[in-house]
């Protein structure tokens, strides 16, 4: 008699707020009696909707600072994740780069969100080696060491991608990555937006009018940039919505512009609120999947965007957002100045975010697990 779990879920580790943490919480829904299996979990660092599910950690959780910083876990984690042997007929494993790679006693399927940047993106991951003295210090730190780790974990990173059974992936450009790193075609299936604009909201006392940057605080983000290409358009204010090693120096940035606010984290219901009430988003990093202009675009609200990466998936020019070519504060203030001077179609955008609704992704989840299990 069979007696191991139907399905398991697999998610690298939920310390923080952000696009992969919205799809495991979305994976969640689609599989409502599914153990959640994660190297790290702290509660108050991620949403809450995980609060309510099965939760299951590597032996590393018992370590307080890791959860708080799962960056200090780099050196543990392929072995911490390793040692996470699933026992479930299907195992669906929302993965960037650890997830992919705990054992199952039955069959695996993967949706990648990207190839681990730090092993594939190394310069992009670790940004600009300009700054203070103590930011040179962490840079050249920390690609001391990725360089001494990085070829030992891409051989291992590789075997465990291999073991999957069925690959999917959130757009067409990480569909590039995986094939790329691992010879592997994978399909797409880009993931809705999670945000509900119907939900709760609680206001904030901050002027308007302003544009909203909502990233992991990391150099690659670029959000540097953005607060300064936001300073030079006068009368535009700035919310920047996101944690990161990087806030310090970009709250520095904003010490002299009363209309920039670096705000951390902050609940659901204010980030509704901030989106409803913005003149549109600014996003300016490179992104694998561009998840942030359909939260957006539920609210009705265009985007000003880096033209690369995923954006090219979530942005059409002709319905709800604009392009800059560069991350430089002179070409996205350019972009911004367009976004606000040009009229937009409201419910055009709004239909444009349903293209990629949660419906759809639940029930195609559903028939891969299904079709898997057979």
């Amino acid at each position: 008699m069979n007696t191991r779990t139907p399905v398991a879920l697999a998610h690298d580790y939920l310390t923080q707020r952000g696009g992969a943490e919205r799809v495991a919480a979305i994976m969640a829904s689609a599989f409502p009696d599914a153990p959640l299996f994660t190297s790290l979990y702290d509660p108050d660092g991620t949403f809450d909707d995980f609060r309510e599910l099965d939760v299951r950690t590597s032996a590393l959780n018992r370590i307080p600072l890791l959860r708080r910083n799962h960056r200090l876990a780099l050196p543990f984690l392929a072995p911490g994740v390793s040692t996470m042997k699933i026992d479930a007929d299907v195992v669906l494993a929302s993965s960037s780069g650890w997830a992919h790679a705990m054992p199952t006693t039955g069959k695996k399927v993967v949706y990648c969100h990207a190839p681990a940047r730090w092993l594939y993106q190394k310069e992009r991951y670790l940004g600009s080696f300009d700054g203070s003295l103590p930011h040179k210090a962490r840079h050249l730190l920390a690609s001391a060491a990725l360089g001494l780790m990085s070829p030992s974990l891409r051989a291992w990173d590789t075997r465990r991608a291999l073991e999957a059974d069925r690959y999917l992936v959130n757009s067409t450009v990480v569909r590039e990555a995986v094939a790329d790193a691992y010879g592997i075609e994978a399909e797409v299936l880009p993931p809705p937006p999670a945000m509900d604009p119907e939900g709760p909201t609680e206001s904030l006392p901050i002027k308007r009018p302003f544009v909203l940057c909502v990233a992991r605080l990391l150099p690659y983000k670029n959000v540097d940039a953005v607060i300064r290409a936001v300073q030079g358009v006068d009368g535009l204010g700035l919310v920047v919505v996101g944690r990161g090693p990087d806030e310090a120096r970009l709250r520095e940035l904003t010490k002299n512009s009363p209309d920039s606010h670096v705000m951390g984290g902050v609940s659901e219901e204010v980030l509704r609120w901030l989106y409803s009430a913005s003149v549109g988003l600014v996003a300016s990093s490179f992104e694998d999947f561009g998840l942030t202009p359909l939260e957006a675009a539920a609210f009705g609200k265009p985007t000003a965007a880096l033209h690369a990466g995923g954006y090219l998936d979530t942005i059409d020019p002709e319905v709800n957002g604009v392009f800059f070519e560069d991350p430089s504060d002179a070409s996205i203030r350019n972009a911004i100045s367009v976004l606000i001077d040009r009229p937009w179609d409201r419910e055009r955008i709004t239909a444009h975010s349903e293209k990629f609704g949660k419906a759809r992704f639940v029930r195609h989840l559903q028939d891969v697990v299904a079709s898997s299990r057979d």
